[in-house]
């Protein structure tokens, strides 16, 4: 069986684990990391030097780590022509927004998540946390402007590159209140909202 080493709250593990659901494979995911440890010992390194999750094992033994990768790989292998585009462009472009949710979203929002969550109150940054939800809204203006011509992110259609912009969009959403008029980023959630993986291992897990 399928094994996804990485505990629910990590969004790398989420996107991963979005995708299983969205192609409904069987698996077990493994808790490891953060408040579970075990992701520094030697057994765990063997199989992801960087000591990070999640991890991706398969039956025959084939080990793959960093999300959006893994994320590719079982779009590719199990939902190809759906999950994985089948035109080479669409393709193309839903690999340019996971790689983009890597390089510009990620960074952006990471101050805002750690300072509020993850950092006792007390001890919080804030301007730090005000410099990342500025940076922040500004990436989901451009993100907003791609959705004003296309349904999702990479075409029409649902695709691979929906789901590690998503699962940032959720933090966002959350972390954000003071956000402006993003109407069709709004109405690109609320169609991400009614997708049943998504609810199950994103939306639906606490931010810790």
């Amino acid at each position: 069986m399928l094994k996804i080493w990485g505990r629910n709250t990590s969004s790398n593990v989420q996107k991963v684990m979005w995708a299983v659901g969205e192609l409904k494979l069987a698996h077990e995911r493994i808790d490891i990391g953060g408040p579970f440890g075990k992701n520094r010992e030697s057994a765990y390194l063997a199989m992801n030097p960087n000591g990070l999750v999640p991890t991706l094992e398969e039956e025959d033994g084939f080990l793959l780590w960093e999300s959006n990768t893994v994320t590719r790989y079982l779009a590719a292998k199990h939902g190809a022509g759906a999950l994985e585009p089948a035109d080479p462009r669409a393709r193309a472009l839903a690999s340019q927004w996971m790689d983009w949710q890597l390089s510009v979203l990620g960074p952006a929002i990471s101050p805002v998540f750690w300072g509020l969550v993850r950092t006792p109150p007390e001890k919080r940054d804030h301007a730090a946390i005000d410099a990342g939800k500025a940076k922040t809204t500004e990436a989901m203006r451009i993100l907003d402007a791609q959705l004003g011509r296309t349904r999702f992110v990479a075409g029409d259609g649902f695709s691979m590159g929906d789901i590690p912009v998503g699962v940032m969009t959720f933090r966002y959403m959350r972390l954000v209140p003071e956000k402006p008029a993003l109407p069709n980023l709004e109405r690109w959630y609320a169609a991400l909202e009614t997708r049943e993986a998504f609810r199950t291992h994103v939306s639906g897990i606490p931010l810790v």
